[in-house]
């Protein structure tokens, strides 16, 4: 058995292979630098998952969590508790892709799967 800790100076967000995929081309669609993973208050349980796509990141704003040649992401400092340890993965649901968010944080999800609480 592993115990992993929360270590502040070591955020970690992954990608699957298949989101990794899916985000790299939609990056490159949409001439962005990169995406910034953050949440707002929303829904049922409170928070709501974001991606946007960005021009400019903020050093002040954003930690870079993957950063290679096709892809980079970046997540906000206020977003960081909740998100911490979440694997980005990317599904087919009959004819769509999703994204789906496999967050260790979350402690309860509404069943549309818009918003968590932590």
């Amino acid at each position: 058995m592993t115990v992993m800790t929360f270590e502040p100076s070591m955020p970690r967000v992954s990608l699957s292979d298949s989101a990794r995929t899916f985000l790299t081309q939609k990056i490159k669609i949409k001439h962005a630098v990169g995406l910034c993973f953050s949440v707002k208050k929303s829904g049922c349980n409170g928070f709501k998952y974001v991606l946007d796509f960005i021009d400019k990141p903020s050093t002040e704003e954003h930690l870079v969590i993957i950063n290679d040649d096709e892809l980079k992401l970046y997540v906000t400092q206020e977003a960081l508790p909740y998100v911490n340890g979440t694997e980005i993965d990317c599904v087919t649901e009959g004819l769509n892709k999703v994204i789906k968010f496999i967050n260790p944080n979350s402690s309860a999800e509404c069943g549309c799967g818009e918003s968590f609480s932590v």
